[in-house]
């Protein structure tokens, strides 16, 4: 399935700024890199980034670090800490361990940051939620679960989900319901855990490639109970690879920005070879792309860019645990002027400007 109807012109690119976070030397947590953060404003008014940060053996935890600025401009970070451990036995299995990739939402609605996460317990990688008032003390809200939908014939239970981030604003759902909606990545190769079996492909989706999909949650109901935020429902595809920087899978960034046109998001690309889905890759190229979907309706895509905005090319972009990645996570306004903050090889963190063409 692809949306070769919508329009290239997005509008929008990145310029590089710079390196703004890199392992501490000595600090054995952060031993396998610092990357793919997520970020918010503290109730200081601060800016903070709360990068995955990673341990030997894989294990991951979620850090807070106030970012430094000099002349409108990110060039570095204050550690103050890890904030999220995996410290529960849905992310804790017997050989494996981690929360990883924090994507968060400041939802002004419900007047709190919202943390969408990866659990990577004894069964694999698992979406969660949490929430905080102040970046620093989360609540968490536990595992995602999928309202069913017998049309698609597939249970989105069953399989692994990643890049997950809700959008800023409440939206109208297609069915006219008032919602909160959220970006998903469901992974339909179940055969990866359970040897021998088929991918599980929702009906009326012909290619199993993982793609950006699309869920919503009522705002009647999280109003009634804050934890019905893990109940997605509504979900359906909402765009699939289809340039040839994508050739393998496509997944969500950072919560998706509001611009004049609608809402921008960025998205990762990927080419190359997966060896293994939940292993750490070494024949693979991220790149970033750009996507513009309806301000009104964000279930459609208006335009997508056919060719990335960011490749790896710098040496912190080409060499690292995972060589060849640049992983768009977080975007964040200094002084007026958007920045995407990113990871680069698996290892580091950078930053780009967002500037409109």
């Amino acid at each position: 399935m692809t949306t070769s109807s919508t329009r290239t012109d997005v509008g929008y690119r990145l310029e590089r700024v710079g390196l703004v976070m890199e392992p501490e030397p000595g600090n054995d947590l952060e031993f396998e890199g610092v990357l793919n953060p997520g970020s918010g404003r503290g109730p200081d008014g601060e800016l903070y980034l709360l990068p995955r940060v990673v341990a030997a053996g894989n294990v991951s935890r979620v850090g807070l670090a106030r970012v430094l600025v000099e002349d409108g401009v990110p060039v570095g970070v204050e550690r103050q800490g890890i904030v999220l451990e995996p410290d529960r036995q849905w992310e804790r299995g017997a050989t494996h361990a981690g929360v990883e990739d924090p994507r968060i939402t400041r939802i002004d609605e419900l007047g709190l940051h919202v943390m969408t996460y990866v659990a990577y317990g004894p069964l694999g990688p698992r979406t969660a939620v949490a929430v905080s008032e102040d970046l620093r003390s989360w609540r968490r809200l536990g595992p995602v679960t999928f309202a069913y939908d017998d049309a698609q014939d597939a249970d989105l239970g069953i399989v692994f989900n990643k890049d997950t981030v809700f959008f800023p604003e409440a939206v109208t759902s297609p069915d006219g319901v008032r919602c909160f909606a959220v970006l998903h990545r469901p992974m339909w190769n179940v055969g990866e855990t359970v040897p021998g079996e088929s991918p599980q492909v929702p009906a009326g989706l012909p290619d199993a490639r993982e793609s950006i999909w699309i869920g919503y949650v009522p705002v009647e109901d999280v109003a009634r109970d804050l934890s019905l935020l893990t109940r997605w429902t509504r979900n359906r595809f909402l765009a699939g690879p289809e340039f040839p920087f994508e050739e393998l899978k496509i997944g969500g960034g950072p919560a998706p920005y509001r611009v004049p046109e609608g809402w921008l998001l960025l998205h990762h690309g990927v080419t190359g070879r997966i060896d293994n889905a939940f292993a750490q890759q070494k024949h693979v190229n991220y790149a970033a792309g750009m996507m513009l979907l309806d301000g009104d309706d964000p279930s459609r895509v208006l335009a997508r860019t056919p060719v990335p905005v960011l490749t790896a090319e710098t040496d912190w972009e080409k060499s690292g645990i995972v060589p060849n990645v640049v992983f768009p996570t977080a975007i964040e306004e200094i002084d007026g002027q958007p920045f995407v903050f990113y990871g680069m090889a698996d290892t580091k963190i950078g930053a780009a400007r967002l500037l409109k063409d």
